[in-house]
Parts: C-alpha cells; sequence; structure tokens
C-alpha cells in the first residue's frame, strides 16, 4: 500500500473517522481501491460526551457506524493525552490485523507528519487517499456519490452561524466561496456531519437543537430523532 492509500486487495485498514464528508469519501475511496474496512476510530473528550474533531454526540457516531456495517472505536482524551490515546488505539487496529490507517486529510502536510509518525509508532502505514487534490472538486465528487452531508460546525471568523444544519449541495459550495472561506474548510472553516451515502443501511434522522459556541466556533447540537 502506498501512503497515497491502499493498493489492490483486500488489505485490512482501519478509518480516522470524523462523521464528516472527508473521511466518507475517504473510505469510499480506499474501498474502491480494494482496501477493507476494520472499524472506525474517533476520539472524544475527556468526558466522552462529544467527539474532539466536529463536536459530536457519540450515539451520532455509533449510528454512523451501525448505518455502515462497521465496529466503531472511541477513546477519550484531553488535547494533552490526545497523542497517547489516539495511538492505543492504532495498536488496537494492529492487532485485530490493519494494515494501515485511511486519514481524509487533503493537504496540511502538519497533519500528514503526525499521522505517519503516530501510526509508525503503532507498526501501521497512513493512507491518504484525498491527497493534494483540489479541494472543491473532492467535495463534488463525495456528492456525486451520493454523499448526504449536513454542516455541524462552523468557524465564525470564517462563516455565519447561519449555515449551520445546512445539507451541502453545489449552490452551498457557491455561497460558502463567495463568502471568501475554502469550499472543502480544509482549515476549519467548517465540518460536516454525514447523515446518508453510499453503504449506508439507511439514513439518519437528526434534529437539530441549540448552537454552542467556544474558541470562535459554533456548534449545532444535533441528536438522533
Amino acid at each position: 500500500m502506498s501512503a497515497a492509500g491502499p493498493a489492490a486487495g483486500a488489505a485490512p485498514f482501519a478509518l480516522s473517522w470524523s462523521g464528516g464528508k472527508d473521511s466518507a469519501l475517504a473510505l469510499l475511496r480506499a474501498q474502491a481501491a480494494g482496501g477493507r474496512p476494520l472499524a472506525l476510530l474517533n476520539m472524544l473528550d475527556e468526558g466522552g460526551e462529544r467527539s474532539r474533531s466536529h463536536g459530536l454526540r457519540p450515539e451520532i457516531l455509533e449510528a454512523q457506524a451501525a448505518a455502515l456495517g462497521l465496529p466503531l472505536w472511541t477513546a477519550r482524551a484531553s488535547w494533552a493525552g490526545y497523542e497517547r490515546e489516539f495511538t492505543a488505539l492504532l495498536r488496537r487496529a494492529e492487532s485485530a490485523g490493519a494494515k494501515s490507517v485511511v486519514f481524509g486529510d487533503i493537504d496540511l502536510q502538519d497533519y500528514r507528519d503526525w499521522e505517519e509518525r503516530v501510526c509508525a509508532a503503532a507498526g501501521l502505514r497512513a493512507a491518504l487517499p484525498l491527497w493534494q487534490e483540489p479541494r472543491r472538486a473532492l467535495v463534488e465528487e463525495g456528492l456525486r456519490r451520493g454523499l448526504c452531508a449536513r454542516i455541524v460546525a462552523v468557524r465564525e471568523d470564517a462563516l455565519p452561524a447561519g449555515l449551520l444544519g445546512r445539507v451541502l449541495d453545489p449552490a452551498l459550495l457557491d455561497e460558502i466561496e463567495g463568502l471568501g472561506a475554502d469550499a472543502c474548510g480544509e482549515s476549519g472553516e467548517y465540518h460536516t456531519v454525514v447523515v446518508d451515502g453510499p453503504g449506508f443501511a439507511a439514513p439518519l434522522r437528526l434534529h437539530a437543537g441549540a448552537v454552542h459556541r467556544a474558541g470562535g466556533v459554533a456548534t449545532l447540537d444535533l441528536r438522533l430523532g
């Protein structure tokens, strides 16, 4: 397997799962390249109440994993303990037979460097099937493939909180770019939650709750309904 993605053959892999569009597309790409997913990996906050990356409730992550027919493995950590706990998840994946861990990052080199380092420490390879491809083109590919994603968080110095809850489509991508933000949100301008797509047994039914603000990020509280 190369660093770009799984090679031909049913090579087992784990997936670093944010619950959003990029990790979902990375999963599709890795499977199309012949890989076989073993589990989704996600890091939660210290109390286990929200995902570290997108602020999603664990039950939403569990519902996504169930819809995809895959186990979800989580760990809890502060930012200070994040690397230690994530590496422990990687070692669990390696023990289960994974040869690599797939990530949905596109072109942030610091992220890739960290991923390659922690994977190597666990005896695994980091695979980045979306690496250095045009950002908007990747979002559009996901939409063409049938991914349905809602905006769950925005960085308010980049995008307004009024976008929370909206479903990604080409018109919304135009709107995001018109506001001066990256259509893919690769630098954290926004995050999504995937509610349906290829491999989902059924769409997730989510209800919007309150908007929470912390550190300049507005996050929509979504619940299963």
